[in-house]
């Protein structure tokens, strides 16, 4: 019998005397050996440990002798008997059992559906609120992202889809799931419990390259600084995890429990900070040598890339109504110039914002480029953010006779 008492803090999320009933009882220490019971629907418990899962089809999705991880995978048990409505598992590794802790199925085809009757609210709200982007948890097939693509279309919303890659049927299916997101995360929590660990780095490097190949920014998320929720320093293993994740070239890197739930935030984002500043001055992975061009607009935008990889200090000034002209600058991860995306669209700024190596810009333009050119070069010169001489490798498109064409420019800056 536990001797050590558990302290729970209350606030609005806990304050209903059903609730903090529920902190009580399912504050559970479990052995090794001991018997835990799943319920769904509100069935009577039978075993005295005993939980509720909010997911219906739980007892469908597993069968005797499956593995059921709880708490981020803290917890293995294994199925030892299924009902109707119960699930009955032998608990292999003994921990804490508190309230509200996620479940993995590692392995299990699980027959939610990709977007819940919450997640349809949710997408209702977001597109009111007017978001910029649109995450879709446990992304299994393309099929699933094309749902939430058409929701959003239906609610006028002009959000960016975003695939978060969380379990083995993701990575099966990575090179068409990319295709048809606008942006992918590499969700390591989730993910690393439902593959082999140390299939991690690998799943990991082969997403990122992919993205890269395909022309999709890439996000690295979750327990990059995990040590920092509580202590003010991270691991040198943490370290080197992000300036891998920054060596491999992906277009950001993101902080969860470390600034949501942790002591230091500021601490967190000061240490990514002075890493990836570090680890890019000394070059990447060059995944981008094997992006995909397939149309004479990327193969311009490649064109100029080469050209400002050459100048010693260039930087590159694309101009872009939609985005796609900055997005395809970024994917070719330029050696040494910052790329600085103009748009007259605040929403198109805000995406590209996600974007490596993206400066966007806000700014009206003119019916004659030249006029625009002139007017993002004066507002780089007067925000410091060119000096005379730079060399500015600009993408926009010209005027020829009553036709607007792509082109390339080399300027010096005044």
């Amino acid at each position: 019998m536990r001797k050590t008492k558990i302290i729970c803090t209350l606030g609005p999320a806990t304050e209903k005397p059903e609730t903090i009933r529920k902190l009580i009882a399912r504050g559970a220490e479990l052995k090794k050996g001991d018997v835990l019971e799943f319920t769904v629907g509100h069935a009577k418990k039978t075993e005295k440990k005993s939980v509720e899962v909010n997911y219906d089809k739980f007892a469908d999705d597993v069968n005797v002798g499956d593995t059921v991880l709880v708490d981020n995978g803290l917890i293995k048990l294994t199925v030892t008997a299924k009902k109707k409505n119960r699930v009955l598992c032998k608990v292999v590794t003994p921990a804490a059992l508190g309230s509200r802790r996620h479940i993995n199925l590692p392995g299990i085809h699980v027959s939610l559906p990709p977007l819940t009757k919450k997640d349809i609210a949710d997408v209702g709200l977001g597109a009111e609120l007017g978001v910029d982007f649109v995450a879709l948890s446990f992304v299994r097939k393309p099929s699933d992202l094309v749902e939430l693509r058409n929701l959003l279309v239906r609610k006028k919303s002009k959000a960016q889809v975003l695939a978060k890659i969380e379990d083995q049927a993701a990575v099966e299916s990575i090179d068409h799931i990319i295709k048809t997101a606008d942006l992918v995360m590499v969700a390591r929590g989730d993910l690393g419990i439902e593959v082999p660990m140390e299939e991690l780095p690998i799943i990991q490097r082969r997403i990122v390259k992919s993205c890269i190949r395909l022309g999709k920014p890439v996000i690295v998320a979750t327990h990059l600084l995990e040590s920092m929720i509580h202590n003010r320093v991270p691991t040198r293993a943490e370290i080197t995890d992000v300036a891998n994740a920054v060596f491999e070239q992906a277009d950001a890197i993101m902080l969860s429990g470390e600034t949501s739930i942790g002591h230091y935030p500021v601490e967190c984002v000061e240490v990514l900070n002075r890493v990836a500043t570090r680890i890019e001055r000394s070059g990447g992975a060059g995944y981008a040598e094997s992006a995909i061009l397939e149309d004479a607009r990327q193969k311009t935008v490649a064109s100029a890339v080469v050209l400002a990889n050459s100048l010693a200090r260039s930087k590159i000034i694309v101009f872009t109504r939609h985005g796609r002209m900055a997005r395809y600058t970024s994917n070719l991860r330029p050696q040494r110039a910052t790329i600085f995306a103009f748009t007259p669209s605040e929403e198109v700024r805000r995406q590209l914002s996600i974007c490596w190596g993206v400066y966007p810009i806000q700014i009206e333009f003119s019916d004659d480029p030249n006029v625009t050119i002139e007017t993002a070069q004066k507002y780089l010169r007067d925000q410091k953010l060119t000096s005379a001489g730079d060399s500015l490798v600009i993408i926009s498109d010209v005027r020829a006779r009553d036709a607007l064409v792509d082109c390339v420019q080399l300027r010096t800056a005044k």
